[in-house]
């Protein structure tokens, strides 16, 4: 029944303590390495305890990864060995099966879901922390891709939240320079907002408004009939990795460079959103051939951080107090984020 599948996937206390057994048991096995390690010895190998922790997060699909994978992203929150070990865990995450994808697929289309499809793969292009992708065909001949969200993950995103607090543990022995609080605090609105498959695809669709006199930006075209809270059915962008251009010539990696802070500073300062996911495997570089690259793909709308007005008044204050060496404009800028007892040698200027 499609209506009991649905519900049973909404955050429920088994679906909670199923989850805190899995997590807890990796999680925990790993913390408790560590702590015993330190014990015997006052050397700490950071390279073989972020080893540890990414072996027990690439077993676990969910939250917890996606929390790691942005951890990894924050410049000198966690020290250089955990950082590049656990940006490794977006390949980690295996696909569920074509018995998993035919449950789920009808559950969020109905029984006769294969029938609204030319064609749809069986496997898995990529699976990630929260979902996995499918490349389809539409009834008219167009490239698609199915955007799948794994089951129970309300139940996962609360109970692994509650758990950050191992991490963010672990994480003060390390080091004490950062607050993670308001780390924690941020990182969960933006989980909870990941699961509304409806919020990603108004997304998508502001995405692709705001860069619509951008010609080298692509946004994928929604298929609305075929998404739900779920599942995103939109446009198959052909694309290469940006990795694959790191060592090519300088014009074309400012080319893609260009783009890339294009598309996530034009929402910012017309909008005032931000595309708040800088993993690369949600770029990808377009051609018309097979020659060099014309412009950038924009795939994954699901990390997207909605700001005030005020905020982003912030940030052209100091953006122009910064270009005019105007010390009191800069100032200024600070005492709009919220911050209190500010003076000129507090922010380095």
């Amino acid at each position: 029944n499609k209506t009991d599948d649905k519900d049973n996937e909404a955050n429920s206390l088994t679906g909670r303590l199923s989850r805190y057994a899995k997590v807890g048991t990796g999680v925990g096995s790993a913390a408790a390495r560590v702590a015993a390690s330190r014990a015997f010895s006052s050397d700490k190998d950071h390279l073989a305890e972020a080893k540890l922790f990414r072996q027990a997060l690439g077993s676990l699909k969910g939250p917890l990864m996606k929390v790691a994978q942005l951890m990894a992203t924050i410049p000198e929150a966690l020290p250089a060995e955990f950082a590049e070990e656990l940006a490794q865990l977006q390949n980690e995450a295996p696909a569920m099966g074509w018995p998993f994808v035919r449950r789920r697929m009808a559950a969020e289309l109905g029984a006769d879901w294969q029938d609204r499809f030319a064609s749809f793969d069986r496997e898995a292009t990529a699976a990630a922390s929260l979902g996995q992708v499918h490349r389809a065909t539409s009834l008219s001949g167009e490239a698609l891709a199915c955007k799948l969200q794994y089951p129970d993950m309300a139940s996962a995103v609360e109970a692994d939240l509650s758990q950050l607090k191992v991490l963010f543990a672990l994480h003060r022995q390390i080091s004490k320079a950062i607050d993670t609080t308001e780390i924690a605090g941020e990182i969960g609105a933006r989980l909870r907002e990941e699961l509304d498959y409806v919020r990603e695809a108004g997304h998508m669709r502001l995405y692709k408004s705001v860069l619509a006199d951008r010609p080298d930006i692509h946004i994928p075209d929604l298929h609305e009939d075929l998404s739900t809270g779920r599942l995103i059915t939109m446009q198959w962008l052909e694309g290469r990795k940006l990795l694959e251009f790191k060592d090519d010539t300088q014009d074309v990696r400012n080319m893609l460079c260009r783009n890339m802070f294009e598309a996530w500073w034009r929402p910012f300062t017309s909008h005032g959103v931000i595309h708040g996911d800088p993993h690369l495997g949600n770029y990808t570089a377009w051609s018309d051939g097979a020659g060099d690259p014309q412009g950038l793909n924009l795939l994954d709308f699901g990390c997207v951080r909605v700001f005030p007005p005020s905020f982003v008044k912030g940030v052209v204050e100091l953006y122009r107090g910064l270009q005019a060496d105007d010390r009191d404009r800069i100032v200024s800028a600070y005492d709009i984020w919220g911050f209190k007892g500010l003076n000129l040698s507090l922010i380095h200027i």
